[in-house]
C-alpha cells in the first residue's frame, strides 16, 4: 500500500519526509519520490526500489543543499497500480515543473481527464492515474484561482477512492490536501504542520494529529489548517 508524508514549516522539511517515509515502509513499496520547493524552484527526485535508493540519489544531486534549506516537501512510496515500476511512474507526479502531488488510491475517470487535458495542450510522462491531478491544478491555476480554489475544483472533475497532498510554485508555503475512502492524517507544530497517510509517520512529529474524514479537504500553511467538509 503507498504511503504519503508531507512537511510544511520546517527548515529540514526534505529529511523529516525521508523520516517519515522510512516509517511506512512495513507498507510494502517498488519506488520512491520526493518534492521540495527551493529557490523558487520545484526539485522532484525519484527512484525505482528501496528507499535508500531515494537518499542516494538525494545525497548524490547538485541541489542537495535541499536536505537542510528547504520548508516545504511532499514525499511517497509507491506500490505499482496504473503502470510498470518506473521512475516516470514514482510519485511525486508534476505538471511544468510548477505542481506535484503525491496520491494514493485510484482516480475511477482519469482517463476521460487525460484525453481532454491532451487535447488542452498538457503532455504526460507517466501512465499512471495520478498525473492528472497535477495537471488539473496547474490548469486552474493558470486561470486565476488560488491553491484552495484549485482544489475545489480538481474534486469537482475526479471520481474515485483517495487521499492526495498537492504543492504548487505559485503558493510555495502551502499545501492542498484531500482523501475520499483513503486515509490522510493532519499533525499540528508551531509554525509547522504535517501530513501522513498513516498517523504513525507523523506522530513523532506532534502529539496533536486530525483524522481527516471522507470528502474532507484542508488547506494547509505554516501556522493554520483550514478543513472543510
Amino acid at each position: 500500500m503507498c504511503g504519503v508524508v508531507a512537511v510544511i514549516g520546517k527548515q529540514n522539511a526534505s529529511e523529516l519526509v525521508i523520516e517519515g517515509l522510512k516509517k511506512l515502509e512495513y507498507r510494502g513499496y517498488d519506488s520512491a519520490g520526493i518534492a521540495s520547493v527551493s529557490e523558487e524552484t520545484l526539485h522532484v527526485i525519484k527512484s525505482e526500489g528501496k528507499l535508500i535508493n531515494l537518499i542516494d540519489k538525494l545525497s548524490e544531486v547538485s541541489c542537495s543543499n535541499l536536505k537542510s534549506v528547504t520548508s516545504t516537501s511532499i514525499g511517497h512510496t509507491r506500490w505499482a497500480t496504473h503502470g510498470n515500476v518506473s521512475v516516470e511512474n514514482a510519485h511525486p507526479l508534476i505538471s511544468e515543473n510548477k505542481v506535484a502531488v503525491v496520491h494514493n488510491g485510484i482516480i475511477e475517470n482519469y482517463e476521460l481527464i487525460k484525453n481532454k487535458l491532451i487535447s488542452e495542450g498538457y503532455r504526460f510522462k507517466s501512465q499512471t492515474d495520478t498525473e492528472v491531478l497535477p495537471h488539473l491544478f496547474n490548469k486552474y491555476i493558470k486561470l486565476g484561482n488560488n491553491l484552495l480554489q484549485a482544489g475545489r475544483l480538481v474534486l469537482k472533475d475526479i471520481k474515485g477512492a483517495f487521499a492526495f497532498v498537492a504543492m504548487s510554485l505559485e503558493f510555495p508555503n502551502e499545501l492542498f490536501v484531500s482523501r475520499n475512502s483513503s486515509p490522510l492524517a493532519i499533525g499540528l507544530g508551531d509554525k509547522s504542520n504535517f501530513v501522513g497517510s498513516d498517523a504513525h509517520s507523523i506522530d513523532h512529529l506532534t502529539q496533536k494529529i486530525i483524522y481527516l474524514e471522507d470528502g474532507d479537504h484542508a488547506l494547509i500553511n505554516l501556522e493554520d489548517v483550514q478543513i472543510f467538509n
